[in-house]
């Protein structure tokens, strides 16, 4: 049996709901012009054959799905895409955990090496890739002098495909280590100190801290990072276009960059955006999975 509210309390609630759309508004107007709009307007032009302006011309269905899927260069930016975000996200995750560790310990002097290890936030993109570019140069980088020093030969890091993906991926790696590292810092710095001091009451040794106290209880935001991260190597784009610009021969032609290519350079505007929803699926299934399976071995306090 239902119970009537009375209209006084009726007109309370959306009285209250009203003030809070108006305050809500600007966010959703600005979410639905930037993101859901676009979303929309994206999956419609993969449906279309387009102009060079990207004007729909002709309804071809799933047709661009289709080549899309015969297609061995989409096929090869797939394989790049894999072996890009395999090789940073892990390793990211990795290094910035072990500085975060590191700086989290109450040594003399750390506060510079806080510092140093999340001083590449502060870098843009381009400054970052124009000194991995002059480090990775044949000539005067400094890798390939570090080769002749010990009698080894000079590799062309940016221009042999065998190197490229993985030299890229370095950049990255760096590039992305501190913001990575100052968001587990601060979980590291929220983790009750009073669970340690039990344990080194017990005498536990450091390892076994590690792995029974600080994993678990940092496992939130571990669990961050790595949907964070994920997305993120999906999306990377501009050391891309800076060091390799997809070459050599396709090696480092990851998504992101493909469909710049098609809808910027080959004026493709739906195989473009066929490629974004596919792209927008792949990310979309891969955050639920993580959500699906890995969050339930997140320990919350």
């Amino acid at each position: 049996m239902t119970v009537a509210l009375p209209r006084e309390k009726v007109r309370t609630r959306l009285s209250d709901a009203a003030g809070g759309l108006l305050y809500l508004s600007p966010s959703i107007i600005l979410f639905g012009v930037f993101l859901v709009y676009p979303l929309l307007r994206t999956m419609y032009l993969s449906f279309f054959r387009t102009d060079t302006q990207g004007t729909p011309l002709e309804f071809v269905g799933v047709g661009h799905y289709s080549n899309l899927f015969t297609s061995a260069a989409f096929w090869q930016s797939i394989q790049a895409t894999v072996g890009f975000v395999l090789l940073t996200v892990p390793l990211t995750i990795l290094i910035a955990l072990g500085l975060a560790l590191l700086a989290n310990e109450k040594l003399k002097g750390i506060g510079i090496f806080r510092t140093a290890f999340s001083a590449t936030m502060g870098m843009s993109v381009a400054a970052s890739s124009v000194i991995w570019m002059f480090m990775y140069n044949p000539s005067i980088g400094i890798f390939n002098r570090f080769l002749e020093a010990i009698g080894a030969s000079g590799v062309q890091w940016l221009l042999d495909p065998q190197y490229a993906l993985l030299s890229v991926s370095i950049a990255t790696v760096w590039m992305n280590i501190g913001f990575t590292f100052l968001i587990l810092l601060g979980g590291l710095q929220n983790i009750d100190r009073t669970l340690y001091e039990s344990a080194d009451i017990a005498g536990t040794s450091y390892w076994t801290q590690l792995r029974a106290i600080t994993i678990p209880m940092l496992s939130p935001t571990l669990f961050f990072v790595g949907i964070i991260s994920l997305i993120n190597a999906f999306q990377t784009f501009g050391q891309i276009d800076l060091l390799t610009k997809g070459g050599p021969t396709n090696a480092t032609n990851v998504i992101v960059y493909a469909i710049y290519k098609d809808a910027f350079i080959n004026y493709n505007v739906g195989s473009a955006s066929a490629q974004a929803v596919l792209l927008f699926i792949a990310v979309l299934l891969l955050t639920w999975l993580q959500f699906k399976l890995v969050e339930r071995k997140v320990h919350y306090q």
